[in-house]
């Protein structure tokens, strides 16, 4: 097995499960403190604005053949991943508790992403390469992977995975702080 085989399998199999995983975790913590009557709807929705920051370029790479406009696009997405998540931990940490469970969940939702885009970057070396050459002419399309990454069911099972360890239970806790939010107003 090559070297990008072995980095595709440890995203597919390791890194994005766990980055649900982790999301869930930090659900759980959100929940056990209260999020809705402390820091509100708006760290809520700074929660879903970076899932959708990480799940953008993952479904980008996970369907498009990675060129110069996939890796600008996720590295766009990375750094504005990591503007928004330094502007929740500075919402948050004054208004409510940050456990150390939740720390440990985002240090993974922190660090993953890194990890998924340096891993990207590695197996599309010449790509990469083409990027910081400048040499964009031909590589700014989205084109369509004939053989997707995985096997041939992956991305049912992972977008299901996703769907139930992170969206719908983010989706629950925008719907607990919106409401909480109307009881004030």
């Amino acid at each position: 097995m090559e070297t990008s085989e072995l980095l595709i399998n440890a995203m597919l199999y390791v890194f994005l499960p766990l980055w649900g995983i982790a999301g869930f975790v930090d659900w759980c913590c959100h929940r056990a403190t209260k999020i809705e009557v402390t820091s509100g709807i708006k760290e809520s929705l700074l929660h879903s604005v970076m899932g959708i920051q990480v799940a953008i370029p993952i479904l980008l790479c996970l369907l498009f053949r990675v060129n110069v406009l996939i890796l600008i696009l996720c590295i766009i997405a990375w750094i504005c991943h990591e503007v928004v998540a330094h502007h929740d931990v500075r919402c948050a940490a004054p208004k409510r508790e940050i456990s150390i469970w939740e720390m440990h969940a985002h240090t993974y939702l922190g660090s993953l992403p890194l990890y998924m885009l340096i891993s990207i970057v590695l197996i599309n070396w010449e790509q990469f390469q083409m990027l910081i050459n400048l040499e964009w002419a031909g590589n700014m399309t989205l084109e369509l992977m004939e053989t997707p990454h995985g096997t041939p069911s992956y991305l049912k099972y992972y977008i299901t995975f996703m769907c139930i360890v992170c969206v719908f239970p983010y989706i629950e806790e925008n719907i607990r702080c919106f409401r909480a939010y109307l009881r004030k107003v």
